[in-house]
This record gives structure tokens, sequence and C-alpha cells, in this order.
């Protein structure tokens, strides 16, 4: 039975700590990486309903820094389900410390495999998109799917239908 992408959200809404920044006085890069993919990790446990594992980190956009005493909010939600694996798409943003206005300060996309207790992957729910930001990003899933196993070798060039449809029509 094919799931939603709001039954896969998960939200984390923390403070940013002297102890997790650089000099700079910034959120250390590898601390938000853990974050997202810790969120990320929750949003295809909860799509899967199984043990799942980081297969990749395809993309992640540094925009902004996250400086000390930030309240910073990141937003997970899987954005496709392949037989296996979930593409994640997750979203920081951080408050404003006066106007409470938050801004979207990186972004991330992120996949996991789901695995049976043996580590053997399992097949996943499928994905209907409801929203037209979900639709857009489900449907680019499989473009970047596409790209990623042809730069691991593991896709010909040729046999990848969506990335050509981009350049051929």
């Amino acid at each position: 039975m094919a799931k939603t992408p709001k039954e896969s959200l998960t939200i984390f809404t923390d403070i940013v700590l002297p102890g997790e920044s650089n000099p700079l006085g910034n959120l250390f890069g590898g601390e938000l990486l853990a974050r997202m993919d810790r969120a990320c990790s929750i949003a295809a446990r909860r799509h899967s309903h199984a043990i799942v594992v980081t297969a990749s980190v395809n993309h992640v956009a540094f925009n902004k820094a996250v400086p000390v005493g930030s309240v910073m909010t990141i937003e997970a939600k899987v954005s496709r389900a392949f037989r296996s694996s979930m593409e994640i798409y997750v979203d920081v943003w951080v408050e404003d410390r006066e106007s409470q206005i938050r801004s979207k300060v990186n972004e991330g996309i992120y996949t996991f495999v789901a695995v049976d207790k043996d580590g053997k992957p399992i097949t996943v729910p499928q994905l209907e998109p409801e929203t037209a930001l979900e639709k857009e990003r489900y449907e680019g899933a499989l473009r970047r799917k596409q790209l990623s196993l042809i730069l691991s070798g593991k896709m010909k060039p040729t046999e990848a239908d969506e990335l050509r449809k981009l350049f051929i029509g």
C-alpha cells in the first residue's frame, strides 16, 4: 500500500550550543550532517517500518552558516521510494532571534535502504506525492538516482531514460 510523504515527516528543533561550534562561532558542518542523517533515518524508518541504513549522501548545500544560539529546525521526509531504497529530502531552517521568522539555510538529499535483521534489502511501500513541491521532488528523484548510478559505474548513460529526456526531449 502506497504512503504519502507527510507520513514520514520528521521534525527536529534544537538550539546550537557553543561546544558544537567552530572557532567562528558557527555549527560544525559535521554536526549538521549528523543531525540531518538522524532526521532522514527516522523518516525512512517511518516510511518503511523497517531497519534502515544510510546508502549515500547525494547532495548537501551549506548555503548559510548556523550561528551559536540559533534555534534550528530540520525537516525530513521521503521524496521517492524505489524497490528497497528511499530518497529523503531534508531542509534546514533557522529562526531569526528577534523576528522569529524562519529562513532556509541548508538542504540535503540522502538515500536509505530498508533491510531485514540480516542486513538484506527488503521491499518498501511506494510513495504518492500530494503537494506541488512533493511532486517536483518525486519527479527529480529518478533523474538523481540515474545520475548517481552512472557516476558510480552501475548504469550506462544510454540506459538512463529519464536523463536522456532532459537533453533529447
